[in-house]
């Protein structure tokens, strides 16, 4: 299985749904602080990582936005996510497997990392792993893919970060052949992809609550 089918089988669920559910951040945030809450943090995690086909959209859109009220989140520029990327980018996937899985120990619901992790065990032939990581990516891709339709500004979809924007828009199977224009707002980035008739709204986001 290559990368491109990976996102294939992402893009399978996508045209069977039509409802979408605008995220109300300070509401996912007073209930993944709240331990009395179904919505609560540790409750969600615990499920995700064990049980992620249990986990509907709410859940789902919970556990991705609620990254925005994580201080411990991993970056791109952490020299811990540079060793993975590294081990990636030399084909050397048992290492990926090994560091991978600190990683997403430490924060699991992190598209990149899961991205990776999913296509180390790919190579590996490991399939149990590999569906598991599938299911969770689809779950958090699926967030975004209810947030709006992507049609005009007020109904972008949604993104925690531009690293998840573009794993996004793989998934929607927008290249380089699109053209990106970009507008600054108080507490995002509009970015709008365009081709021939094609636009496509993506709101990449910088809340400070």
């Amino acid at each position: 299985m290559n990368f491109r089918l990976i996102l294939f089988l992402l893009i399978i669920p996508f045209f069977g749904y039509s409802q979408k559910t605008t995220p109300d951040f300070k509401s996912i945030e007073k209930n993944l602080r709240n331990p009395k809450s179904e919505y609560n943090t540790d409750k969600l995690i615990f499920k995700f990582k064990a049980y992620p086909k249990s986990l509907d959209s709410i859940e789902a859109m919970h556990l991705y936005y609620g990254r925005n009220f994580k201080k411990d989140n991993i970056l791109t520029t952490d020299t811990e996510f540079q060793k993975l990327a590294d081990a990636f980018k030399g084909n050397n996937f048992a290492e990926c497997i090994r560091l991978g899985k600190i990683l997403y120990e430490k924060d699991p619901t992190n598209l990149d990392v899961i991205l990776i992790l999913l296509r180390a065990y790919d190579y590996m032939k490991d399939g149990s792993n590999f569906t598991h990581h599938l299911t969770q990516l689809r779950l958090l891709t699926d967030a975004i893919k209810y947030s709006g339709d992507g049609k005009s500004e007020k109904t972008a979809y949604q993104v925690n970060s531009v690293g998840d924007e573009y794993i996004f828009l793989n998934i929607l199977n927008i290249g380089k052949d699109y053209i990106r224009s970009s507008k600054t707002l108080s507490d995002s980035v509009i970015d709008v992809w365009e081709k021939d008739n094609n636009t496509i709204f993506i709101k990449v986001l910088y809340l400070d609550f």
